[in-house]
């Protein structure tokens, strides 16, 4: 998938590989999934990775948000992606800095995203 479209359950799947976060399977019909990290919607997990990534938010429009992250470690490299929320647009510009513009997550998380999109 690309990283710039993922939310939800894939999303949070996706950054918890970046940090090295062990995914627990759960039920994801009942909304179960992961080991209760969610850096999407909760900023005591999200907010620490946005402060140590140094990624930038901005709210340049009325339906959205822009972040933006600087690589230090590759000359002239740097990521921009947005999402409807902060922390959305600040978890998939990390996931984009650590994985690239696509992902491969589990086939039931990619279902569960589109059901997400959805609603």
């Amino acid at each position: 998938m690309k990283t710039s479209e993922l939310e939800g359950p894939a999303l949070d799947w996706a950054v918890s590989k970046c940090e090295g976060v062990e995914w627990e399977q759960g039920d994801l019909d009942a909304g179960e999934y992961g080991p209760g990290f969610m850096p999407t919607t909760n900023w005591s997990q999200g907010g620490p990775i946005i402060e140590r990534e140094v990624i930038t938010l901005i709210h340049p429009r009325w339906d959205g948000w822009t972040a933006h992250k600087y690589d230090d470690r590759i000359e002239d490299e740097s990521y921009t992606v947005d999402g409807p929320t902060p922390l959305i647009a600040a978890m998939r510009c990390y996931v984009a800095s650590v994985l690239g513009d696509t992902v491969e997550i589990p086939e039931e998380l990619q279902l569960k995203n589109k059901l997400y999109e959805v609603l």
